[in-house]
């Protein structure tokens, strides 16, 4: 195994972080200075040397409307996205180490929102969303099965396990509904709350420690 795979496994860095390890001379196989392109077996002692242990950070942030997916914070970049008419809930961070898990389609993790339609929703309209919608814009492409929760004529709660550009949309669109106002209120264990529009908090504690488990760190 290349020693930046085995550094990003080892939850020590990023692949492209653990080049610039090396490069900087601070990774050591046995004892030995490591160079780009080095191997590793499950024998070989690895050491990371005077590099200073990066503190990651991570927050909950409620996207206003009208405005492009992006941090306020410049140390930090969003997880994911939420297009310019949609708001609600977006995960920030400086841990580049779990973007892959959150957003490589092989996982899967649960994304719950709210909306609100402009027409009256259809009777068959919970049961053909749930069972899978083929999607415009995707041949033969179905989305799959997801749990919908009816709120009121206009509105429904919906749980997603993936995330298609415009997924929720295309789905009411093939529908035959058209969407009025549509907000993300959680992203696996992360709720948005009563956090206001444009406003961030920390995730931390239990919270975090179940947040980053969920993906395997």
């Amino acid at each position: 195994m290349r020693i930046n795979k085995y550094l990003a496994l080892r939850k020590i860095s990023t692949r492209r972080g653990a080049d610039d390890l090396i490069v900087a001379k601070k990774v050591f196989i046995n004892g030995k200075l490591a160079v780009l392109g080095s191997k590793v077996t499950e024998t070989d002692k690895v050491e990371v040397k005077g590099g200073e242990q990066k503190k990651y950070k991570y927050f909950a942030y409620n996207k206003p409307i009208g405005v492009e997916t992006d941090s306020p914070q410049e140390d930090l970049f969003p997880l994911g996205r939420l297009d310019k008419n949609s708001h609600g809930l977006l995960i920030l961070t400086n841990d580049g180490r779990i973007t892959d898990q959150l957003l490589n389609p092989k996982y899967f993790h649960e994304k719950e929102y709210v909306v609100r339609t402009l027409n009256k929703l259809r009777s068959s309209f919970k049961q053909k969303m749930e069972a899978g919608v083929k999607i415009e814009g995707q041949e033969n492409y179905v989305t799959k099965k997801c749990k919908v929760k009816i709120l009121s004529d206009f509105s429904f709660k919906i749980i997603l396990t993936e995330g298609k550009k415009h997924q929720i949309r295309r789905m009411c669109s093939a529908l035959f509904q058209e969407v009025a106002d549509l907000k993300r209120e959680r992203i696996m264990n992360i709720k948005l709350g009563n956090l206001k529009s444009g406003q961030m908090r920390e995730i931390k504690g239990e919270e975090l420690v179940n947040f980053l488990k969920s993906i395997g760190f």
